[in-house]
């Protein structure tokens, strides 16, 4: 069983950074996609950012493209999600996710097997 803690969350004025961080503690293995997703109360869950461990593919929301980063540490075991030029818009709970399926255009589209609990962003203008 794969379990996802993530951390950094936080408040911040429109225009910082925040570093969100997620620990996967038990199976892993090298084949994983992981992402980022978020998601306001009332409104439908929306990924984020997706990377395939192992390897270099990463994929983007266009609301987030040039402004959020994804990567990962200690061989797929840690993700991470560099968020800078924070907007309110990207106020939200944010969740890691591991082990995609299904079908879609990219990671961003497909269902994950595991999730972690999610940490809350809050940005002011």
């Amino acid at each position: 069983q794969v379990r996802l803690k993530e951390s950094g969350g936080g408040s911040v004025q429109a225009g910082g950074s925040l570093r969100l961080s997620c620990t996967a503690s038990g199976y892993t293995t090298s084949s994983y996609c992981m992402g980022w997703f978020r998601q306001v109360p009332g409104k439908e869950r929306e990924g984020v950012a997706a990377i395939y461990t192992g390897g270099s593919i990463t994929y983007y929301a266009d609301s987030v493209k040039g402004r959020f980063t994804i990567s990962q540490a200690n061989a797929g075991n840690t993700l991470y999600l560099q968020m800078d030029s924070l907007k309110p818009e990207d106020t939200a709970m944010y969740y890691c996710a591991a082990d995609c399926y299904g079908l879609g255009t990219s990671p961003l589209d497909y269902k994950y097997n595991y999730w972690g609990q999610g940490t809350q962003v809050t940005v002011s203008s």
